[in-house]
């Protein structure tokens, strides 16, 4: 199997990583690199901002410099900054969510989009139509920012966290033909909701676990 560098945004998520991947593909040569400036910077100023994109694009340049052959990006709020990232060196660059979005295109055409962080509903959004239009299928965004989960979460208050996107996706799953829960941070909830509703409900980091296989070969 190729080397594979990791690059992430929040600490917790890179002993997520680790697991998972020793999981599905025990042996692998991987390393974690965590840049929590990236992600912070980006709320502060509402989105991406150019220094952003770079520091983004550099993070892959030494990610790739280390050795990698192939890199995964695990921040939904830097997927604008990945694809200028992936002019600038010469291996596959994942991103967490790109294996979600488009399971979520073929899953229906009205699709519900939760996000905690502000910065990450242009994102992600951005995301979904691109691969509607690399599917040639027509696609409606419903979607659902609640920033009271995300300050409720960084209190320390994970219940409350769930409850409030719990019955956000409730809400969504009666008006919608799938539910995309945008950030890793919340995909814990996804096998729950997935089980109760009618429709489905997506989370990314197992999606996006799977789909490395054809890249790492």
């Amino acid at each position: 199997m190729k080397r594979l560098g990791v690059l992430h945004t929040l600490v917790f998520l890179a002993d997520r990583f680790k697991s998972m991947l020793a999981e599905r593909y025990p042996g692998l040569d991987s390393f974690h690199v965590i840049d929590e400036s990236l992600l912070k910077d980006a709320l502060r100023h509402g989105g991406l901002t150019p220094s952003v994109i770079r520091r983004t694009a550099q993070q892959a340049c030494l990610v790739r410099d280390a050795g990698a052959e192939v890199i995964l990006f695990t921040c939904s709020s830097t997927s604008p900054a990945v694809d200028v990232a992936r002019r600038l060196v010469d291996v596959p660059i994942v991103k967490i969510d790109d294996a979600m979005a488009a399971t979520a295109v073929r899953a229906g055409g009205r699709i519900g989009l939760v996000c905690t962080a502000s910065s990450t509903v242009e994102a992600s959004s951005g995301l979904l139509r691109q691969h509607a239009a690399d599917q040639g299928r027509a696609i409606e965004l419903v979607t659902e920012l609640r920033a009271d989960a995300f300050a409720a979460v960084n209190a320390g208050d994970r219940d409350r966290h769930d409850a409030i996107l719990r019955d956000t996706v409730r809400d969504l799953a009666g008006r919608c033909d799938v539910v995309v829960l945008a950030q890793a941070s919340m995909a814990h909830l996804q096998p729950e909701l997935d089980a109760e509703l009618a429709v489905p409900v997506l989370a990314s980091p197992r999606l996006c676990v799977e789909a490395l296989a054809e890249q790492l070969g």
